[in-house]
């Protein structure tokens, strides 16, 4: 199922046996097989409606197309769609867990995109983690750059934000189905105008990231963004050392300065360990979520890093 609206292009998809939301933003809706494609692996939750405003920002200074793919289980299918094609199947292959969200995004690259297509892979978050699996599992990925944005590669449940939330996520997820449930029957309007309100001391608040909210409280998608986080919290533990140089030279990462999931320890540690590597820490005052607030600003800052790649 498809829609187009602001310059943006929705489709709504089965891939490895779960929806999935993909969200295009220039070049139509087909690749060629020589073009340049953007494609975006988001943190977690993996709605591709909070980056939007980064995909068109991007798409506009560089030209080229921008995707983003959501999670396997992170989106609200439309009426005519169930959340998996086979249940049973779903379950027995974990289809909402981390491994097979990795899997998720090599099929959909296999399924989606034309071979010979030239990628550039923006990570946000666990999005990182999941993009060095894949380099990793597929070599041979024309991978012209991998831009890591807040990476969450290493050591999870070890990080300030990670000892808070692993009991939650581990152990007492289930608490909070309840409460899900209830907020997934509210209409709409009045979701949205509770989002508004969670995030009012945000005072440069993207609205664009208000309707993909609204889309996390309906269904399932909440509870299948809290299992991956559980999975994070126990599989995300050493870094792999051999993936990152294996690709150093295609890899950036970004670091925030103030960000609890991944400490300023952890940029000091990769330089330390990296010293040739583009290994950045933000100077801004940028949050983790930074699609919040200044998915703009992040998207411009991008587009400058990889413009000399994309010449070569």
């Amino acid at each position: 199922m498809e829609c187009s609206r602001e310059g943006s292009h929705t489709q709504f998809i089965y891939c490895n046996g779960a929806a999935t939301e993909v969200l295009k933003v220039g070049a139509g809706r087909h690749l060629s097989g020589t073009d340049v494609l953007f494609l975006i692996i988001p943190g977690n939750p993996g709605v591709v409606g909070f980056y939007k405003s980064f995909m068109q920002t991007l798409h506009g200074v560089l030209g080229h197309p921008v995707w983003a793919v959501s999670h396997a289980g992170h989106c609200a299918p439309p009426g005519s769609m169930d959340m998996v094609e086979d249940a049973s199947a779903a379950v027995k292959r974990d289809a909402f867990g981390l491994n097979a969200q990795i899997q998720h995004k090599l099929i959909f690259l296999q399924q989606h995109v034309p071979q010979g297509t030239s990628l550039v892979l923006v990570g946000h978050s666990i999005g990182c983690y999941m993009i060095l699996e894949m380099m990793k599992r597929e070599p041979g990925l024309k991978v012209l750059k991998a831009v890591m944005l807040f990476p969450t590669i290493e050591r999870m449940a070890q990080s300030p934000q990670g000892k808070l939330m692993t009991p939650l996520l581990c152990q007492l997820r289930y608490l909070a189905y309840l409460p899900l449930f209830l907020l997934s029957l509210l209409p709409d309007s009045l979701a949205a105008l509770l989002i508004r309100l969670l995030f009012s001391s945000i005072p440069s608040l993207d609205p664009c990231v208000v309707p993909p909210s609204v889309q996390l409280l309906s269904g399932d998608c909440a509870v299948n963004s809290m299992y991956l986080g559980g999975q994070e919290m126990r599989m995300v533990l050493e870094r792999d050392d051999i993936t990152i140089r294996r690709n150093l030279d295609r890899l950036i990462f970004y670091y925030g300065a103030t960000d609890h999931w991944c400490p300023v320890s952890y940029f000091q540690d990769m330089r330390r360990d990296f010293p040739h590597g583009d290994i950045r820490l933000c100077d801004k005052g940028l949050r983790h979520a930074f699609v919040l607030d200044a998915g703009r600003e992040v998207a411009q800052m991008v587009a400058e890093w990889i413009r000399r790649s994309l010449r070569t």
